[in-house]
């Protein structure tokens, strides 16, 4: 049975359910209606007070009877609820193993024919190259679905809690793109402190740098401008830190632009994407700033084609200061 016969089926069982039960409450009430007419006649003949009898009788079949209703009624939306979320695991479950069983599959296969034509073939030095380079590519972007699946665990698993630390995130920024300028490239990326000081958060680092790798690979990925170019700004609303990344890329439409951060979403369809994905980058993007107690939107640049992703963390007091706090 596929997935949409199953929903059907599921849905179907709920109307009949319902249906059933209301057709059960009609019938109980008119048999009730017929049983309370012939126990008044019996009143009647027998010279019964109604008032003794029939008034309490009938507000607690009245009330049993609603509890019981309520109890039913209950169950069937419980039991229609879990056939919703069994299915929307049985789904996720089926992208799960459809996205990873091509990201892994695809670059081992390329490695085995590459490796093989190595043993086969006696090649120039040129073309020894050129293989080579696309071996290591392959490599790497196995690496980085490894990588992946490995911090989705910890984000899910919280094993991060503990490392804490109070920084400056437009240093550590600054600091990442410099040194992951080669793994960035042909990208311009400029960065812009508009609050004029240090903007001091209680950071893991290592989540911190990863999700500036995701943000940051993502605006080059999914760019077709020459160079691409990335703005990354820092602000200061109050008491928080808001960074700011803004591309020239392709963009995002306004209907997925709430989607993307869920677990293996990935915007357009599979013609229009101009790049390869998983479709975890977002989703670890969002529960790392969950873990850092932020929030992270999307929206559309109003001057030209490109998207603004807009962090917003709490900010603290720098570390020496609170030190000195008694």
């Amino acid at each position: 049975m596929n997935r949409t016969r199953w929903l059907v089926y599921s849905i179907g069982v709920f109307v009949f359910s319902t249906i059933a039960l209301g057709i059960s409450l009609a019938l109980y009430i008119y048999w009730y209606i017929k049983v309370r007419s012939g126990l008044k006649a019996l009143m009647v003949r027998f010279d019964i007070s109604q008032t003794d009898v029939s008034s309490v009788h009938t507000w607690v079949v009245i009330t049993v009877l609603s509890i019981l209703v309520g109890l039913i009624l209950f169950g069937i939306f419980l039991i229609f609820f879990y056939n919703v979320k069994a299915f929307q695991l049985f789904r996720l479950q089926k992208n799960f193993i459809d996205n990873f069983t091509h990201e892994l599959k695809t670059p081992v296969t390329s490695l085995r024919l590459f490796l093989e034509t190595f043993l086969r073939h006696d090649l120039k030095r040129e073309e020894q190259v050129k293989y080579v380079k696309t071996m290591i590519e392959d490599v790497n972007r196995l690496s980085n679905t490894i990588n992946s699946i490995l911090n989705l665990a910890e984000i899910q698993g919280k094993t991060y809690a503990g490392h804490f630390e109070i920084r400056d995130i437009a240093a550590i920024t600054a600091r990442f793109v410099e040194k992951n300028r080669h793994v960035l490239h042909p990208a311009d990326i400029r960065i812009k402190n508009r609050a004029g000081q240090p903007c001091w958060c209680r950071l893991n680092v290592n989540l911190f740098e990863m999700l500036l790798m995701n943000l940051l690979t993502n605006a080059v990925k999914y760019n077709t401008a020459t160079p691409p170019g990335i703005d990354i700004v820092f602000e200061k609303s109050g008491k928080k830190c808001i960074v700011r990344f803004i591309d020239n890329g392709i963009g995002i439409a306004k209907t997925e632009r709430k989607k993307i951060f869920k677990k293996f979403y990935q915007a357009g369809s599979a013609e229009t994407r101009s790049a390869r994905g998983n479709g975890l980058g977002l989703y670890l993007v969002a529960g790392i700033v969950k873990a850092h107690k932020g929030t992270i939107q999307v929206d559309a640049r109003a001057d030209v084609q490109g998207s603004i992703f807009t962090l917003s963390l709490p900010g603290c007091a720098p570390k020496q200061e609170q030190d000195a706090l008694p």
